[in-house]
C-alpha cells in the first residue's frame, strides 16, 4: 500500500470502517490497499446507510474524507456529511490571508475581502476535471494598503468550485454543532484501538487482500458480538440468535 510517506509502499491495508454513535456497533466495512480515504467517504456512507435501512443519516469523518465530488455525491443520496476541511492554503503557509477569510456572497457571486473590497467573477476554466471559477479585483488590489498582508502578487485570486455551495454549507453545520468531531473520535477510534489492542503488536496475521480482509471480518464480527452482550445482555443476544 503506497502512503503520503513512502510511495514506494509499505507491508499494510487500509481498514475502513462505519459505526453507530449510540451503541458503538460496527455497521460495514472494507479493506483496501489504498493509501489515503478521500475516496471512500460516498462508498462507506451508502453501504451503512444501506446496512441500516435509513432514509436519511448524518456521517461523522476526519479530515482525510474531505473531497468534493465525495460530499456532493453523499448530498445528493440523502446522506448529511460532516467533514472538517484540511488546512491546506498555501497563502496561509506564506504568512498571507487565507481563502477562509474572503466571504462568498451568493446574492452578487462576489467575494468580500477582509478589507471590504468585492471580487468578481472573471473567468471559469477546468481544473481537474471541475468548473473552477476565478474571483478578483485587480484595481482594487493595486491601491490597498493591506496588500502585503494579502498577496505577494499583483492581485488577489480566489477559485471557487461550480458545486462550493454544498461545501459551504457542510462548514456551517459544523460550525453549529461544535462536538460533531469529538462524537467521531469517541466513536470509530475506540472501536479500532479495541481490536487493535486484541490482536497485539503485529496486527494482521494472513497476506494477500482477501485473506487479510477475511481476517479482519472475523475480527470486527467477534467485537460486535461481545459489543451487542455489552448492550443488550446474555440472554437478549441468544434469543435473537437461535431465533
Amino acid at each position: 500500500m503506497a502512503t503520503g510517506s513512502d510511495h514506494r509502499g509499505v507491508v499494510g491495508y487500509n481498514l475502513q470502517a462505519a459505526v453507530d454513535t449510540k451503541h458503538h456497533i460496527v455497521v460495514t466495512t472494507r479493506l483496501t490497499n489504498c493509501g489515503h480515504d478521500r475516496s471512500h467517504l460516498l462508498e462507506m456512507a451508502t453501504a451503512a446507510q444501506a446496512e441500516t435501512g435509513a432514509a436519511e443519516m448524518i456521517v461523522l469523518a476526519d479530515r482525510g474524507y474531505y473531497e468534493g465530488e465525495q460530499i456532493r455525491s453523499c448530498a445528493e443520496a440523502g446522506i448529511i456529511p460532516m467533514v472538517p476541511k484540511p488546512n491546506t492554503s498555501p497563502a496561509q503557509a506564506r504568512g498571507f490571508w487565507s481563502k477562509a477569510m474572503f466571504v462568498h456572497e451568493p446574492e452578487t457571486d462576489t467575494y468580500r475581502c477582509p478589507a471590504g473590497q468585492q471580487l468578481q467573477k472573471r473567468f471559469a476554466r477546468v481544473e481537474g476535471g471541475k468548473l473552477i471559477s476565478v474571483y478578483f479585483n485587480q484595481r482594487a488590489c493595486s491601491a490597498c494598503p493591506s496588500r502585503p498582508l494579502c498577496t505577494a502578487g499583483k492581485e488577489k485570486r480566489i477559485r471557487r468550485w461550480e458545486h462550493e455551495a454544498v461545501l459551504d454549507a457542510m462548514e456551517r453545520r459544523l460550525q453549529a454543532m461544535p462536538e460533531a468531531m469529538a462524537a467521531r473520535r469517541c466513536t470509530v477510534e475506540h472501536d479500532f484501538g479495541t481490536i487493535k489492542g486484541w490482536m497485539g503488536a503485529t496486527h494482521f496475521r494472513t497476506r494477500g487482500l482477501e485473506n487479510v480482509s477475511t481476517e479482519a471480518s472475523l475480527a470486527i464480527l467477534a467485537y460486535n458480538i461481545k459489543r451487542v452482550i455489552a448492550v443488550a445482555g446474555v440472554a437478549s443476544t441468544l434469543k435473537v440468535i437461535t431465533g
